[in-house]
């Protein structure tokens, strides 16, 4: 069987399934459009929450980065982790109690003021529209290898699917949808690095072939898999694989933005309100932090193994020989060859083979030799090789020649990854416009009716906008467009969620003054780097990614600098902190 139809049997089986669901679990009023109301298990929600919690990024982005930073790329494992850890322990059990669905709701309500949920409505737009541009992105590579199309239609169709099931289901759609979704995911990162683990290290389990022998050159010539990579990388003018980064300030500015980050995403605190009581809430996290490590363990295997098949089916191969998927994924974009020194053999090594992105030129219809670049100036580098390393999770299958039934379990499990996350910010995004901007600010009369239908309108909007910067994004690499977003959430909504939880003093004047500075610093610093100049000279050598922690001090600072120049907060809201933190009543309803 063709792996066409392959591919078409298993996109259009989940699909299917996603949209029954949907269909089935349709919201009726705006409890269940906002929380599930409030009646999904721990197990269940610990699942949809890892779902909705593994992007695209994930999925695709954090394998591909391992393969090529090696040691360098563990900052997307350990913020990520570590800020679930700490949204799931410091955050959600309190803001459970307090009994507010959104996070613009607690901020507008614990700071007594209309004007701070505006700012946290704001501030909560550009979060999840920056992460769901990711989202889109992984959408369109997925569907233009699936079905050979250009990215921007692949954008178009995931767009028009995530808006039939989020709008609407909402809420309780996208639980039930998001279990099925884990399920996907969690069969098709998992079993093709099986696969792979047996063939290159004899190992079933991912994890001991990771530190195990490299099997292919031979039983008496087998060295350590690691020493193989660093030999490799070494011949091909990389720094040894285990190698860490030589930034050390930008490693660690990196990490903390995505962990502080992490545990200021609003999409993922409002999972959390879907299940019945705190005491739930904790049972929850548990569950999802099981579910999570089950890919988390898994991608440095899958990093590692990707960048041996890579090297070994790529590097001094002429182009004729070259495998199938190399032409495939040269016909989106995504792998170019410029034969710089007119050998006809494929080169990859360290450095850059363009001064900017690759363009072709009616790349289709070419059937041999090297892909023209126009209007790009070759670099001086002898690396004759580029590749988007969002495609090797997708091409790792076809590298290591593994059934086509694989390969369309893949192609699935990362549909269902940027999928099931763009659900869950499309629903923070119209919760924040029909519930805190609409019924809480506007127009306090809405009827449920009336606000489900702003809500729905919001989704339109923000898809439309996402679909364009998905189409045209800010970076090719989709870990760092979403890295991104986390850093505006660490500058914005972590302090003012933590001082909210944890300090009586810290009043409305400070929280709205903080999360101003804190996102409009980190905001301006982005799009200047991104948008506005090419330069590389970054403040003290801090990147965009990692600028988010440094708002986030800037937001602490401000937030209390201002908060002790200006009249406490009244005392039934110093009483409402004092009790929020009090564990009585951890097995209760929630407390109002």
């Amino acid at each position: 069987m063709e792996q066409t139809l392959w591919n078409f049997i298993f996109i259009g089986l989940t699909f299917a399934v996603y949209i029954g669901i949907a269909l089935w679990s349709r919201a009726a009023s705006t409890k269940e459009y906002y929380t599930a109301g409030g009646s999904v298990s721990p197990f269940a929600n610990g699942m949809a929450t890892a779902a909705d919690w593994m992007s695209a990024a994930t999925f695709i982005s954090m394998a591909g980065g391992i393969a090529a930073a090696g040691y360098g790329a563990s900052k997307f494992l350990m913020g990520w982790t570590g800020g679930f850890v700490l949204l799931t322990t410091l955050m959600v059990p309190y803001l459970r109690k307090f009994g507010k669905a959104t996070v613009p709701d607690f901020v507008g309500d614990r700071f007594y003021s209309n004007s701070a949920r505006l700012v946290a409505v704001v501030c909560a737009i550009f979060i999840c529209m920056t992460y769901i541009m990711g989202q889109m992105r992984g959408v369109g590579i997925v569907f233009s290898r699936l079905f050979d199309i250009e990215i921007w239609m692949g954008v178009l169709i995931g767009g028009g699917i995530v808006f039939f099931y989020a709008g609407l289901g909402g809420m309780k759609g996208i639980t039930y949808t998001q279990v099925a979704q884990y399920c996907v995911m969690v069969f098709a990162y998992t079993i093709p690095v099986v696969f792979i683990s047996m063939i290159i290290t004899g190992n079933v389990i991912p994890q001991f072939g990771l530190v195990g022998n490299y099997l292919k050159e031979g039983s008496e010539h087998t060295v350590p898999l690691i020493e193989k990579i660093n030999r490799i990388s070494l011949d091909l003018g990389f720094k040894e694989y285990t190698a860490g980064s030589d930034n050390k300030l930008d490693l660690f500015c990196i990490t903390a933005a995505l962990m502080v980050g992490t545990a200021g995403l609003p999409h993922v605190i409002v999972r959390f309100f879907t299940v019945k009581s705190v005491k739930a809430v904790r049972k929850s996290a548990y569950w999802t932090l099981g579910f999570i490590a089950v890919i988390y363990l898994t991608a440095p295997a899958l990093g590692m193994f990707a960048r041996a098949n890579f090297i070994e089916e790529i590097n001094q191969k002429t182009y004729q020989a070259a495998p199938d998927w190399f032409k495939n994924w040269e016909n989106q974009g995504m792998i170019a060859w410029v034969d710089k020194n007119q050998d006809e053999i494929m080169q990859y090594r360290a450095g850059n083979v363009f001064l900017g992105k690759p363009k072709y030129v009616d790349s289709k219809r070419i059937k041999h030799g090297p892909r023209p670049v126009a209007n790009e100036i070759v670099s001086t580098s002898q690396n004759e090789v580029y590749y988007d390393k969002d495609i090797i999770v997708l091409a790792n299958p076809e590298m290591a020649n593994l059934p086509k039934w694989v390969i369309a379990l893949v192609m699935a499990g990362c549909v269902a990854a940027a999928l099931s996350t763009a659900a869950g910010l499309l629903l923070v995004l119209s919760t924040s416009v029909s519930h805190d901007l609409m019924k809480k600010i506007i127009k306090p009369d809405l009827t449920d009716k009336q606000e489900m239908r702003f809500a729905r309108m919001a989704s339109f909007g923000a898809l439309v906008i996402a679909a364009y910067f998905g189409i045209n994004p800010p970076s090719s690499f989709v870990a760092k467009t979403v890295a991104f977003a986390f850093g505006l959430a660490a500058s914005s909504f972590f302090p003012a969620l933590i001082m909210g939880i944890f300090s009586k003093r810290i009043n409305k004047e400070g929280a709205m003054a903080g999360m101003v500075c804190g996102i409009g610093f980190t905001l301006s610093y982005i799009i200047y780097f991104q948008f506005l100049t090419e330069s590389k000279e970054y403040w003290l050598n801090i990147s965009p990614e990692g600028i988010g922690f440094v708002g986030m001090l800037i937001n602490f600072v401000i937030s209390y600098l201002v908060s002790s120049i200006t009249p406490p907060p009244p005392a039934h809201v110093q009483t409402m902190v004092e009790d929020i933190r009090i564990p009585k009543g951890t097995g209760d309803a929630i407390h109002h």
